[in-house]
């Protein structure tokens, strides 16, 4: 028996591991369905606890972390929360979290490129990114020796910095636009002959292992959690973490109920939300002003079938519009209750989730995952030299030979003829 298949949401159509789209042209997104149906996590380093519910066979052991999940206290204590716990995904040391990172994108970049080595890929793969899916996979991709081409707008270059000395095999190129310009312009690199398209949020194996929160989640309480708070950009982990409920309430052994999805966008610059809310939530300056402006993607995945709208209809899910002030206060109440620095975006969950209680959409005894999804930045830097890594060059996503002076980056680059 395989592993797993992928199948198409819409016509049930078996694709195969590396598919990206439906080839009958369903505007829906492909998922995994695993043989194996009960979670065990296997006796394994890092994410790879969980490698029956990931579409891989074999691991990359250097380098890869996972969730850390643990029961609150100070924070807790301070909104009367009694069943409160944290999804840490970050450095942390002392409670043996150790992104290197410090952003649950690791989760995605480690099981993509496990499944990249398993298909024999060796043409150059692509990733556009707001910054920290950048750092994760110029991480794994120097571990590994994948070669990488990495397009980021300009405006998020500082947060591609890197532990280790070089990154031979990661090429970085800034975009003069926004995340959707960045994405646009890989896209039409990656459907070049000598590139792959690393895939975003059709990618299974990106789905399926920021789904591992859920997993690390559900089995630190014993059951699945009545609720479960993240901030969102494209909507992508608030899909996985859907997907994962669903594969737990399967599982028998952790509930029947889903969990409500909370999901928080930061205002003015909330596409989501105001897809969902009906409401005027984006701001034509956006990102600009942004608390972090890797929550914004313009074009975010919501009535794809199987996409945010259906994750938040199955589950009575909520969506939350949070200001730069509550996400301010709330970064600082955290980090001085619990006693670690978090991302910016990860101060968004937590502002959704005091706006949750404020609005009675949680009750104190429930039992709540808040999924912090970076964290240790500061700590890590107490511990690790870090470097940034230098583009190769900019690109303006208005330039209509953009995409030729890319190649010509990236042929000098690798030393390779495109």
């Amino acid at each position: 028996m395989k592993k797993y298949v992928v199948r198409c949401l819409d016509c049930g159509e078996i694709h195969s591991s590396h598919s990206l789209n439906c080839k009958n042209g369903d505007d829906a997104l492909l998922r995994t369905d695993y043989s194996t149906k009960q979670l065990y996590p296997a006796d394994l380093p890092g994410i790879w606890r969980y490698r029956d519910w990931l579409p891989v066979h074999d691991i990359i052991e250097e380098g890869s972390g996972r969730t850390i999940t643990y029961r609150s206290e100070g924070f807790a204590a301070k909104y009367g929360l009694e069943d409160l716990w944290i999804a840490f995904n970050g450095y942390w040391p002392e409670r043996d979290a150790r992104m290197m990172t410090c952003t649950f994108k690791d989760l995605e970049s480690f099981p993509t490129m496990q499944l990249i080595r398993e298909l024999n890929e060796e043409r150059i793969m692509v990733v556009a990114s707001a910054g920290n899916t950048a750092r994760a996979f110029a991480h794994t991709c120097t571990i590994t020796g994948q070669p990488l081409l990495l397009v980021v707008p300009g405006a998020s270059a500082h947060r591609l910095w890197t532990t280790h000395g070089q990154n031979p095999s990661v090429c970085l190129v800034t975009v003069d636009g926004d995340y959707f310009d960045a994405i646009s312009l890989a896209g039409k690199i990656a459907s070049r002959e000598g590139f792959v398209n690393e895939g975003g949020a059709k990618n299974i194996a990106r789905r399926d292992g920021m789904a591992t929160v859920m997993l690390d989640a559900t089995l630190a309480m014993d059951t699945l959690p009545d609720h479960y708070f993240q901030a969102v950009g494209s909507g992508t982990g608030g899909i996985s973490a859907w997907e994962a409920s669903m594969r737990l309430v399967g599982d028998g052994r952790f509930g029947s109920k889903l969990p409500v999805l909370h999901l928080g966008q930061n205002h003015p610059c909330a596409p989501l939300y105001s897809l969902r809310s009906g409401t005027d939530a984006v701001d034509k300056s956006c990102p600009e002003g942004m608390y972090d402006d890797v929550l914004y993607n313009r074009k975010p995945l919501y009535a794809i079938k199987g996409g945010v709208k259906d994750a938040l209809d199955g589950t009575g899910g909520l969506m939350y519009a949070i200001s730069n002030d509550e996400a301010t206060y709330s970064q600082s109440l955290f980090e001085r209750t619990e006693g670690i620095d978090i991302n910016p975006a990860a101060a968004v969950a937590v502002a959704a989730l005091v706006q949750a209680v404020e609005e009675g959409n949680v009750w104190h005894e429930d039992r709540i995952v808040l999924n912090i999804t970076g964290g240790g930045q500061k700590r890590l830097m107490q511990d690790h030299p870090v470097r940034l890594i230098e583009p190769s060059a900019g690109v303006s996503a208005d330039d209509p030979d953009a995409e030729d002076r890319i190649l010509k980056i990236v042929e000098e680059f690798f030393g390779v003829r495109l």
